[in-house]
């Protein structure tokens, strides 16, 4: 069975495999991930594969996973790759699997395979649709080497959380055959109009993720140059994207298009918000808003709101209490909230109708789901509310978690606010990236994507 928990940062102990090897690695038992590094070339090798491969060596085992290492396609048999929770394309080019090891990769994918893309993965197995699909679109050119600039789109991705909004950095950067935007959820793009090259029209995504048939996606258009192995940002990039490819992290990667941020992490996105109660929300430099004090909540009060989908990303350091509230009608009074609207729970260690991913005191969470997608304290998590009509439903990391339909017409969700609590000085939550999209009046059919 493939894993899905959480995995610890550091984990003593575990093997690591040295070296490129001239063959796929005899079978042995590994108590954590392992991931298949593999950099064949059948067109222009880059000359930063072998700093490449000696990173994502040295970043497993950093992280307890163990990192296999070849340029052998013959790895790519059924039984081989069952060993393995993701495999890692490093700068590969051309033709590089035959038919009966492209079937192997196929099954091992639809069986919930991981997949990480680096740079040259996108120039590999152009008449290869599956993998077209996996790796997300296609290289189509590239200028020279120069310095620009990467937004960050997605902050609670472990590929970028830790990343700044704005990151400058040296590469080559493609410019690819088609945008994947609606087929994936984009982490990063390009600033076009940060360097000379581009071509995509001011929307160029340079790293995204997804999942497809059953097995998790990661790509990265970075690690062209062998300095860009050395540099830890461009480092922890890639060990957050290992870390969900293989599992041991959870994101919310399903595309996403149509959100109007209500809380950008600007002073000005502020503007719309209203402090209810005690207490207060601190803004840091890193675009976040993190309780302090009292016990009251911060509410959007420029406009209610009817069918919608609310998306947040939250963060606890421990033991800490929080929610999000919706459907309560305008008040500075926090308890207005709490007795007239609904409020989904950030707590992990209450009671199953108020813990986390709960409709509290109304309706449990799915329990086993919620703890398969939820990451530990001090990790980045992806709330979507979704409201349509009196239905209430939510996902956590992109799993849906609840489905509550509230009966009371006091606390109809037809029309009203949303919020966050800061619910105790003894209680620390962050919350970034607020954003809504409004969705047809009318309640329509669930879809997983957006």
């Amino acid at each position: 069975m493939r894993s899905t928990g959480r995995l610890a940062i550091a984990i003593t102990g575990t093997a690591l495999l040295l070296g490129c090897m001239s063959g796929p690695a005899a079978s042995e038992p590994s108590a954590g991930e392992r991931v298949l590094v593999f950099s064949k070339t059948a067109g222009f090798r880059h000359d930063s594969i072998p700093a490449g491969v000696t990173a994502l060596k040295e970043l497993g085992a950093d992280a307890g996973i163990t990192v296999d290492a070849t340029e052998d396609a013959g790895a790519f048999a059924p039984g081989n790759l069952r060993r393995y929770d993701a495999v890692v394309f490093l700068s590969t080019t051309g033709d590089v699997l035959n038919g009966a090891q492209q079937r192997a990769f196929e099954r091992y994918v639809r069986h919930g395979g991981g997949f990480i893309g680096v740079h040259a993965a996108a120039d590999t197995e152009y008449d290869w649709a599956f993998y077209g699909s996996v790796v997300g679109a296609y290289f189509q050119s590239h200028p020279a080497i120069q310095q620009a600039t990467v937004d960050i789109e997605d902050h609670a991705h472990a590929a970028t959380s830790q990343l700044p909004t704005a990151w400058n950095r040296t590469d080559e950067w493609y410019n690819y055959r088609s945008n994947p935007r609606d087929r994936v959820r984009v982490l990063a793009s390009l600033d076009e109009s940060s360097y000379m090259g581009g071509t995509m029209n001011g929307d160029h995504p340079i790293a995204w993720c997804h999942t497809n048939e059953g097995g998790r996606a990661f790509y990265t258009g970075g690690g062209h140059t062998q300095e860009s192995y050395a540099d830890p940002a461009f480092r922890q990039h890639l060990l957050g994207g290992l870390r969900w490819a293989t599992g041991a992290a959870q994101a919310d990667c399903r595309p996403e298009n149509g959100y109007q941020p209500l809380f950008d992490g600007t002073a000005d996105s502020l503007a719309g918000w209203r402090q209810a109660g005690p207490g207060s929300f601190e803004p840091g430099p890193d675009g976040t808003l993190t309780t302090t004090g009292g016990l009251g909540m911060l509410w959007y009060a420029e406009r209610g709101f009817g069918a919608y989908s609310l998306k947040l990303d939250w963060k606890v350091d421990g033991d800490d209490n929080s929610g999000v509230f919706v459907g309560f009608p305008p008040s500075d009074d926090p308890w207005s909230a709490v007795n007239n609207g609904y409020e989904i729970q950030i707590d992990a260690t209450d009671v199953p109708e108020k813990t986390t991913g709960s409709v509290y005191g109304f309706h449990s969470a799915d329990l086993a789901e919620r703890d398969r997608a939820l990451n530990p304290p001090g990790e980045w998590n992806t709330y979507e509310i979704r409201v349509e009509g009196e239905r209430l439903r939510v996902w956590l990391n992109g799993v849906q978690i609840n489905d509550f339909t509230n009966t009371d017409p006091a606390r109809s969700l037809r029309d009203g606010h949303v919020g966050i609590q800061n619910h105790g000085s003894d209680d620390q939550v962050s919350f970034r990236d607020i954003r809504i999209k409004e969705l047809p009046t009318q309640p329509t059919r669930a879809t997983e994507g957006d």
